[in-house]
């Protein structure tokens, strides 16, 4: 069952341009092998990983406030990935490596147990049809599988504006072994200040639409 359904969309010559040039630079072919993150950014640094990071705009502003972190990117459509691509290069960031591939199978796949500092998830598709909740990507086995990948102490960050989505999060993170909620009552946490706010956001802000912050933290 795969969280998404691929609506490619117009892709601009820019972005196919980009995808041409830089991803022999930037991207990560698909296989079935672990990396090694050390070897893939030539140093040890933490590193963090973003899932479906759209177009890109969260992620670039990360990795260049961050430059002693390495940021791995994934996104199933590519002129969000075409688009981080571009901004990429516009910046002159060294510290990002891109997926187009599935996130569940790139987490399986390709990260190792423990290899992740953070792994972020902001505003997954909510799939707000009953019908379509089993499409969700915040599912118990998902929970595990995020869990096994990061780093004791490390962080699962999710941020949704669904609040339906929101508290079946929520459940689903309090209940996943080895996960501890970092509010202290054991609910949802006020917007970290590293995650930045994007246009979409901003807008739904104006429109009176909140947003719910979960941060859990890998305990063992």
């Amino acid at each position: 069952m795969r969280s998404f359904v691929r609506r490619e969309g117009r892709i601009t010559r820019a972005q196919e341009q980009a995808l041409a040039e830089l991803w022999p630079i930037y991207g990560i072919a698909s296989d079935i092998e672990p990396l090694d993150l050390s070897r893939l950014f030539g140093r040890e640094a933490p590193v963090v990983m973003e899932l479906g990071f759209g177009n890109g705009e969260t992620l670039v502003q990360l990795a260049a406030a961050e430059p002693q972190c390495d940021f791995l990117g994934v996104e199933v459509y590519r002129p969000g990935v075409g688009r981080l691509l571009r901004r990429v290069r516009e910046l002159g960031l060294l510290n990002v490596r891109v997926f187009c591939d599935d996130a569940v199978d790139v987490l399986t796949d390709r990260i190792s147990r423990k290899s992740l500092t953070k792994l972020l998830i902001f505003f997954p598709d909510p799939w707000p049809k009953s019908r379509h909740h089993k499409r969700r990507l915040i599912q118990p086995a998902f929970a595990r599988l995020a869990r096994d990948r990061l780093i004791t102490g490390g962080t699962l960050h999710v941020a949704t504006d669904w609040e339906d989505y929101a508290l079946h999060i929520l459940d689903v993170l309090r209940l996943t072994p080895g996960l501890r909620n970092l509010d202290p009552d054991n609910g949802f946490v006020p917007r970290p200040g590293y995650r930045p706010v994007t246009k979409f956001e901003s807008r739904g802000q104006v429109l009176g639409h909140r947003v719910w912050d979960l941060l859990f933290e890998r305990a063992e």
